[in-house]
């Protein structure tokens, strides 16, 4: 019998003004599970783009799950790589700029649209991170398949 479980599990980790103040695990949703199914038959799904931030408080629900509880701010990702050092990785960066989605910021989630909708790949749920008006906020989310 033949076990070989895969699995997509991710991280990210969450700075303002350039110091680290959060570190925290996601999930991916099913929509996100699908849509990784759907990119191995070659489906013409674009490609994620986009990282929401928002103040929404409800635990992650991994089937029901499509868009964030509050989003607050959308921005286009501002880098997107393979890990160099492990190729099952897959980086994503994006940084909200001042005056973008300020407040007590505790969810944020990976679309594969940049402006608003599309569909889901991860979300997570933190304590809150207060994000300043004159703050910038950069988010590293690493997604591992394993």
């Amino acid at each position: 019998m033949i076990n070989d479980t895969m699995k997509i599990t991710g991280a990210l980790s969450i700075a303002i003004n350039d110091e680290v103040v959060a570190e925290v695990p996601n999930t991916v949703v099913n929509d996100g599970k699908e849509y990784v199914a759907s990119r191995m038959l070659g489906a013409s799904s674009s490609v994620m783009a986009g990282m929401a931030i928002g103040t929404g408080t409800g635990g992650v629900n991994v089937a029901d799950d499509a868009t964030l509880g509050t989003e607050v701010n959308r921005q286009a990702l501002s880098s997107s790589a393979i890990d160099g050092s492990d190729a099952k990785k897959v980086v994503y960066v994006a940084t909200f700029p001042a005056s973008a989605g300020e407040g007590a910021i505790t969810e944020a989630g990976i679309f594969n649209d940049d402006s608003s909708g599309g569909t889901m790949l991860c979300r997570t749920v933190f304590p809150v991170v207060n994000k300043g008006a004159n703050d910038s906020m950069t988010i590293t989310w690493t997604i591992t398949v394993s």
